[in-house]
């Protein structure tokens, strides 16, 4: 299967946009297996991060994962005061105790605008946003989180297994 659409300015990017090698993880930020990742994926862009362009994009297991979409929420929202990636780390690294207290906690440590942030979280926008992600996700054939696409085809393997390609492929 293949990435549709593909990687654009709508999306969150970190590392080298400009990279030859462009990762898109589909997530959900109440995923055990997601949050497992998260530390491998963190120390794959402080090694690699000049080689890749890292793409989120969100796919909350909403029947299974009841904060997932709350959360998704919080970093769309975060991201409108230029600190999504603040939050979406600073999830992941508290997911055990994920609750919609929690975000809001989250918020007020990263200095966020907390009237504008709880506003922000009811924005239309942001819920077609994340829409939007999950259907591109269910199009690109992810069945489950995290799904990984390498430069735009499924990868399909965990996210060790993406970091030891990247390394074997990767001249530092």
């Amino acid at each position: 299967m293949s990435l549709k659409p593909s990687v654009s300015n709508a999306d969150h990017t970190q590392g080298n946009l400009d990279a030859d090698l462009v990762i898109v993880e589909y997530g959900d930020y109440q995923c055990p297996y997601c949050g497992a990742a998260y530390p491998v994926l963190k120390e794959l862009m402080k090694e690699y991060g000049n080689h890749i362009r890292f793409v989120f994009r969100n796919f909350p297991l909403s029947e299974m994962h009841l904060y997932a979409r709350s959360a998704a929420l919080a970093a769309e929202a975060a991201g409108l005061q230029g600190k999504f990636w603040e939050m979406h780390d600073a999830i992941y690294e508290n997911q055990e105790f994920l609750n919609e207290n929690l975000l809001l906690k989250l918020a007020e440590k990263l200095d966020l605008n907390i009237s504008q942030f709880k506003a922000d979280i009811q924005k239309q926008t942001l819920a077609e946003k994340i829409d939007t992600d999950f259907e591109s996700g269910i199009v690109s054939g992810v069945n489950g989180t995290p799904s990984f696409f390498i430069n735009g085809n499924k990868f399909n393997g965990s996210a060790e297994d993406l970091f030891q390609l990247v390394r074997e492929n990767t001249i530092n």
